[in-house]
């Protein structure tokens, strides 16, 4: 698609595109300057950031959001660290599964967390 196709689509100025694309927020069109094709990815990119900015994450915090190659940390509870894959940020995807599988996860790691620093040995026989 064209540059004022995506434009319409989601919602922005042109200038505004340029902009995400200049700072990396976005990937740059394909097919040269002459023959600018945007895609999916695009979109993707577009409410990727749109999203983040409306959580309150400014450009820098974006930025950074980004370029982590193998995630995001977001501090849980003091000693429990979550990581977030890049992609996973702000992709829209449903939370719910994701808080379910932490909701299993967590006790045991938190429980096995509690018997080290015990210090709980087996019986010698």
């Amino acid at each position: 698609m064209k540059l004022l196709e995506l434009t319409k689509l989601v919602g922005l100025a042109p200038r505004q595109v340029r902009y995400l694309i200049s700072e990396g927020f976005i990937p740059p069109p394909t097919g040269g300057r002459a023959h600018a094709s945007y895609g999916h990815e695009h979109v993707e990119a577009i409410e990727r950031y749109k999203r983040l900015k409306e959580l309150g994450f400014t450009p820098a915090a974006i930025r950074r959001l980004l370029d982590a190659k193998v995630g995001a940390p977001f501090p849980v509870v003091r000693g429990v660290t979550l990581v977030v894959s890049p992609d996973l940020i702000a992709s829209g995807a449903d939370p719910q599964p994701i808080l379910e599988a932490l909701a299993e996860l967590l006790p045991g790691i938190l429980a096995q967390t509690t018997k080290a620093r015990s210090g709980s040995k087996k019986p010698e026989p």
